[in-house]
């Protein structure tokens, strides 16, 4: 039994999720902890416990209720719920996290049953530090933050964004093996612009539109600055911040914490892994692909930097590479004649010159049909939130060129995906190499059963952070995101001819993750983040560090 756990008794035991074990409980430890009568009589083994609770989340017919049921479960027995979904992990990992999650943020209000997390709110702006020594635990090794301005594709949820960490941390310790009690789920609750939060009497947050300008930026930097004070040595994700904050503030503070934003870096970092897998399967390489983008934002921009990245180490220069991309977003192509681009964005414009005569919509764009007309397109990645964007006769196009097309629709949720990965099957013949941001399920073509791997960060973040932990590193470079990145796409089934699968299925995720954060304590060790240590002693700390479900003492 764990010290802490020992000085909690009765009622204050039971109501602590941390260390709660129900009908686990021994007979000693209820003599010994006063809690004979509190519980029912008959003593479980956690297997036992796990069979009730999924019997118990199988007579819920509803995707939000089973969610509620498993916060509701996280909230009364940390280890029973932890090991209930590593039990059950592809079944309840879009329940927990996407594309449910989505919903349950819509919704946080109305389904509220427990704090979790911490609320730091722009009224109590002054008070900033104070709140989050109100944390429930001291020791924390990671924090996912949201200002909730962009969750997943569905909008601005205001503090409802809250759902994005909390879900977001479950997964950090589900496949990272990172302490439940060492996680800290936060919502910047700076107000919100969705009309139907405002005028709901029920919404939790600050009733309030955004704030914005100065009043912002002083804010994010009055958080940070608590951060740095109050948890210096702890990893911080930024999360859902629309791309307008998002990359700046990246930028501001990289360099400041140990911090990242999975967004931006996770998010390109699983899709270079993808990438990696396809253009093997494909017996090319990468630097050889010409690289669409629909989508220009924040999360679209960082992958093309991160790809970027990866053909400057595969032989190209700087200049090559930039060549290599496409970007069209909702005003269409991204040249150098174009009005108003972010200096991100503009790294990717194509000279004028080189579009001037080509044909444009009524509003003056070169729109993506035009642009996978006009060249041999080998990716076509999807970060637009427009669903539906990649239509039959865009990927026929393509597909007419080129023997394997690779087609990564990876908006979220399944509304906003791009396409359909049968679609894309089928209007490819079967040879479209396919990746999605939302889970779909196996496509029949043929005699064959197609799998579709989901381009789901969790596949890197959790690692990430496990790595982060167990080398002691003090920043998160971008070495360290391409060695995930690498070592993930090693572990491609697709690669190793077990299956079509681009990315490893969820039920491997845990054992891959240990390979991931090894490169990643590694990758920290070569740029000077990280104090120096043998591979093994690496290999060691990455094994201690990951938690697993299972009651003190048993």
């Amino acid at each position: 039994m764990a010290a802490k756990q020992s000085s909690l008794r009765s009622t204050a035991l039971i109501n602590t999720p941390e260390h709660n074990k129900g009908t686990a409980f021994t007979d000693e430890e209820r003599t010994a902890l006063g809690l004979h009568g509190l519980l029912p009589p008959q003593i479980e083994t956690l297997d036992e416990q796990v069979v009730r609770a999924y019997a118990a989340y199988q007579r819920k017919h509803d995707d939000l209720e089973k969610h509620i049921y498993l916060r509701q479960m996280q909230d009364a027995n940390e280890v029973l719920f932890y090991r209930l979904l590593l039990d059950h992990i592809e079944e309840m990992m879009p329940i927990v996290y996407t594309p449910v999650v989505g919903l349950a943020c819509q919704e946080f209000s109305h389904i509220y049953r427990r704090p979790r997390g911490l609320y730091i709110s722009y009224p109590l702006r002054d008070s900033i530090p104070a709140l989050l020594r109100n944390r429930p635990n001291a020791e924390i090794d990671v924090i996912v933050v949201t200002d909730g301005e962009r969750v997943l594709g569905i909008g601005d949820q205001g503090a409802g964004g809250l759902g994005i960490p909390i879900g977001k941390l479950s997964l950090y310790s589900l496949i990272g093996g990172i302490r439940p009690a060492r996680t800290l789920p936060i919502v910047l609750d700076v107000g919100t612009n969705n009309p139907e939060r405002l005028s709901d009497p029920e919404y939790l947050g600050w009733h309030h539109e955004r704030i914005t300008g100065d009043a912002y930026d002083e804010f994010i930097e009055r958080f940070v600055s608590a951060v740095k004070v109050e948890l210096p040595n702890t990893c911080l994700q930024w999360e859902d911040f629309a791309s307008h904050h998002a990359l700046p503030i990246l930028e501001r503070y990289r360099d400041e914490l140990l911090t990242f934003n999975d967004d931006i870096q996770g998010t390109a970092a699983v899709v270079v892994a993808a990438l990696m897998a396809a253009v093997r399967v494909s017996k090319s390489t990468l630097r050889d692909q010409e690289i669409v983008h629909l989508g220009a934002g924040s999360a679209s921009i960082g992958v093309a930097d991160y790809i970027r990245r990866q053909l400057i180490a595969e032989g190209l220069t700087d200049e090559e590479a930039r060549q290599r991309f496409w970007i069209v977003d909702k005003d269409g192509l991204l040249h150098t004649d174009r009005a108003g681009l972010t200096p991100a964005q503009m790294a990717y414009a194509r000279p004028h010159a080189e579009v001037a005569d080509w044909p444009r919509n009524d509003a003056g764009q070169i729109g993506l049909a035009e642009v996978v007309a006009r060249i041999r397109a080998n990716i076509l990645i999807g970060l637009s939130t427009v669903g539906g964007a990649f239509t039959e006769s865009i990927v026929r196009e393509m597909a007419g060129k080129v023997a394997r097309p690779i087609i990564f629709p990876l908006s979220n949720p399944t509304s906003k995906s791009e396409a359909s990965a049968a679609d894309l099957i089928a209007w490819t013949n079967g040879r479209a190499l396919v990746a999605t941001g939302s889970p779909f399920a196996p496509v029949k073509y043929g005699d064959e059963i197609v799998p579709i791997a989901q381009c789901n960060n969790v596949c890197i973040f959790p690692a990430i952070g496990l790595g982060v932990i167990a080398s002691k590193a003090r920043r998160v470079t971008d070495g360290m995101i391409l060695a995930a990145a690498r070592s993930l796409a090693e572990h491609s089934p697709a690669v190793s001819g077990l299956s079509g699968r681009l990315l490893p299925p969820v039920e491997d995720l845990r054992r891959v993750a240990v390979e991931i954060a090894i490169a990643v304590g590694l990758a920290a060790q070569e740029a000077g983040v990280a104090p120096i240590t043998s591979p093994e002693e690496l290999s060691r700390r990455v094994a201690e560090t990951q938690w697993s479900p299972a009651y003190d003492g048993g």
